[in-house]
């Protein structure tokens, strides 16, 4: 299973673009920033997006994707979201005021763009894997994913807080390979981090203590204004884990 990190903050600068992960070259985690990290011939590969919640920069991409690969593709391109996101999406998206209706264009038949439903801790499969959704504590509804391939497991924590059902899947998934998990504020922010349900490395040391896998864990979603207070913070943490920053850019095979 290769990861392409499209994006792995969780704001946008000129370094740091927004959370976005390319799964086997064909299907997107979050799409923060797939057009600004993509050239246009790899987009048009792209067949499925799997979005954890409606936060922007998780789906600011997605109209300027569509708007590319429109009319390039044999097939609609999918978006595969659990109910709540699925209604935020068509009210907020693709509602024909903030950009136009995809859905229903060229028309309603042969649509450019699917919004496909999935259920919560359901497994469902897409280009060749297996996905489940797990429920984790975020502002807005939100899930994380475990991806799974015949070689192996990675869990995606998505945007949250202190959670638990998540920890529950990484601790009973015996092929478990990676995780990648959030870290937004530094600890002196916590009341902030409190308040949006993100971590800092308090609370993440805590969390990981929940993980009693022995496997790599990987950090995302530092905010671009605190990047290096973060980095020089999370550098002189004790975690019960070794923890890595994930590189923008990179691709990892798990």
């Amino acid at each position: 299973m290769e990861w392409h990190v499209l994006g792995s903050f969780g704001g946008s600068s000129p370094t740091c673009r927004m959370t976005s992960f390319l799964i086997n070259g064909e299907l997107a985690l979050d799409a923060g920033s797939i057009t600004q990290a993509l050239p246009l011939e790899a987009q048009r590969r792209i067949r499925h997006i799997v979005l954890t919640h409606s936060h922007l920069d998780h789906t600011a991409s997605i109209p300027f994707l569509v708007e590319n690969t429109f009319g390039q593709q044999r097939e609609a391109l999918e978006i595969l979201v659990t109910p709540q996101v699925l209604h935020t999406v068509k009210l907020h998206l693709f509602n024909n005021d903030t950009w136009p209706d995809f859905t229903r264009i060229p028309n309603d038949l042969l649509p450019a763009l699917r919004l496909v439903q999935v259920e919560p801790r359901v497994p469902f499969s897409a280009n060749g894997l297996q996905l489940t959704p797990i429920p984790v504590r975020h502002t807005v509804p939100t899930h994380g994913y475990l991806v799974e391939d015949e070689g192996g497991a990675v869990l995606f924590t998505s945007d949250t807080g202190p959670t638990k059902e998540v920890w529950e899947v990484a601790n009973r998934t015996p092929a478990l390979r990676a995780v990648i998990v959030e870290v937004s504020f530094p600890s002196r922010m916590q009341s902030v981090a409190d308040i949006s349900l993100h971590l800092t490395p308090t609370t993440l040391a805590a969390e990981l203590a929940k993980l009693e896998r022995d496997v790599a864990v990987y950090l995302y979603h530092l905010k671009p204004a605190y990047v290096d207070e973060l980095r020089q913070e999370l550098a002189a943490t004790r975690f019960p884990h070794p923890v890595e920053e994930l590189r923008q850019g990179d691709v990892y095979k798990f």
